[in-house]
């Protein structure tokens, strides 16, 4: 067998390949007498059907495609073998199947080419002496202050409210109704009602931005039991476009009026919220754990820093099967995901969805492969590795602080290890190159911050796929149904709120 290299773009590798002409024969007779074994036709006993009848019945093209599909699976076998070549994927012929049948003759030469993808080799110009800023995050005192105002307010107990009518900050409990605001010189009862801008016993904390403008402003300064109709204009960037710019009336009846009545901020409250026993001993602990998160993130900022540089050098050719799998990865992580919310994934996958998420998550997909090759590169020029009792030790510690999930093992250890190796040659990036700390916000823009819970436990960092059954963030925004005309639009992220973080 004759193999002939031809080196492609996009790290793949074209490969003729010639058959001899006795390679061709023993394809062939095989293939007949397969369909001898299996044939079952009348008259004749199995095993026993003359070469003749045999393509006779099932066609000399339909035997031939049969030789000719193991013919080519075998040899390309044999030739990446005989080449040393490590393919990744499946070969593409680069001709039509049809045309190899045309072409073959049992005992002749055959000859016939296919493309496979290979490894990308990757280049680093530079990966030393690697000069980049990133911004330092600094302890905020007021951070501590902040959390645990938030748990007063959330440990806060609704009681009636007697004696004066709502101010912002109140809670109230509506009943109201909304129609379209009639046109000048039309009958009020003719207005139209607006389709789910109707509620009754509806719980509304008042407070600005949480409702279309004027909402809120028309139930301060009401009184249990009185009426009234509140003018609004929606927005004209209101999402639901049927409303947006519309003027609106709703008819508005309070029928409780509560307001927040909050704890002492002592040691009985530190108990209640935490594990400590005094509010002095809550702060402490706080106070620890906000300065490990502000350094940890300075740390994640320099190491971000690194690696976006370290792309910038990278010389690459990814192949379409990595980027392939890269991308299903990434669709079927997203499935996950919304099958563990609930959703029907059968239904929310059609074909146009799935092209369209394919689009979608290419971008990301190149970048990641970016950089994995180039972190991966450093690592093989470096001999970087990750000792064998650090990974043991750390898969340990995790199991332990897990003891009630199903954990596979075997898929901790492998993903715990890739961290482990990341973090070790971004260490040795960081050691070896020169970053510059800048004010924070001074690069981009400022992120939420996540809090500590106030028992001082600081959570894992998420591990997909290891533990059975656990929790992830949705991949997709949920849509409220109830009352959502009257929502002012807003993040559904929003500012990440310290108090919800915490619980």
């Amino acid at each position: 067998m004759k193999v002939t290299q031809e080196k492609l773009p996009a790290s793949q590798i074209g490969l003729e390949i010639e058959i001899s002409p006795e390679m061709s024969t023993r394809a062939y007779e095989k293939t007949l007498a397969e369909f001898t074994r299996n044939a079952n036709i009348p008259g004749f006993r199995k095993g026993k059907v003359p070469r003749k009848v045999l393509i006779q019945r099932f066609g000399s093209s339909r035997i031939k495609a049969a030789a000719v599909e193991e013919l080519v699976q075998n040899s390309l076998k044999k030739a990446l073998e005989q080449e040393n070549i490590d393919a990744i994927g499946n070969f593409e012929l680069r001709s039509s199947f049809e045309e190899l049948i045309s072409q073959f003759e049992p005992g002749t030469t055959f000859t016939f080419s296919a493309v496979v993808d290979i490894p990308p080799q990757v280049t680093l110009s530079q990966y030393t002496g690697l000069q980049v800023q990133a911004e330092e995050v600094k302890y905020d005192p007021d951070r501590v202050d902040k959390l645990l105002e938030d748990y007063r307010k959330r440990s806060a107990t609704l009681v009636p409210v007697e004696g004066r009518s709502a101010q912002f900050e109140d809670v109230v409990t509506v009943d109201f109704k909304g129609r379209f605001a009639p046109e000048a010189g039309a009958d009020d009862e003719a207005a139209e009602e607006i389709p789910g801008g109707s509620a009754e016993d509806f719980e509304i904390e008042l407070t600005e931005g949480r409702f279309i403008p004027g909402f809120i402003d028309g139930i301060i300064g009401m009184n249990p039991g009185e009426m009234k109709d509140v003018a609004v204009t929606f927005p004209d960037d209101y999402p639901q476009q049927e409303l947006a710019g519309k003027s609106a009336i709703f008819a508005i009846t309070l029928k409780e009026l509560k307001e927040r009545e909050f704890p002492d901020l002592d040691d009985d409250f530190a108990q209640e919220i935490s594990q400590f026993e005094t509010l002095a001993e809550l702060r402490e602990s706080l106070e620890s754990r906000f300065r490990e998160e502000a350094d940890e993130k300075t740390k994640q900022n320099k190491h971000e820093a690194l690696l976006n540089e370290l792309v910038k050098h990278i010389e690459v050719e990814l192949p379409e099967t990595l980027l392939k799998r890269e991308i299903e990865y990434s669709i079927a992580q997203t499935a996950v995901r919304l099958e563990q919310q609930g959703m029907d994934i059968k239904k929310v996958f059609t074909d146009e969805v799935v092209s369209v998420l394919r689009q979608q998550a290419r971008p990301e997909a190149i970048a990641r492969l970016q950089r994995t090759l180039a972190l991966g590169e450093v690592a093989e020029q470096e001999s970087i590795q990750v000792e064998p009792e650090a990974l043991t030790a750390k898969v340990e510690e995790i199991v332990e602080n897990y003891p009630d999930n199903d954990v596979d093992i075997n898929r901790l250890r492998e993903v715990v290890g890739e961290d482990l190796l990341r973090e070790k040659i971004l260490s040795w990036l960081e050691e070896h190159g020169a970053v510059e700390l800048v004010p924070e916000g001074s690069l981009s823009k400022a992120e939420p911050e996540l809090s500590p819970s106030p028992d001082g436990v600081i959570g894992e960092e998420n591990i997909e796929d290891i533990f059975v059954g656990e929790s992830v963030d949705a991949a997709f925004e949920t849509v409220e149904t109830t009352v959502e005309v009257i929502a002012e639009p807003v993040d559904e992220v929003g500012e990440v709120n310290e108090v919800d973080e915490a619980e």
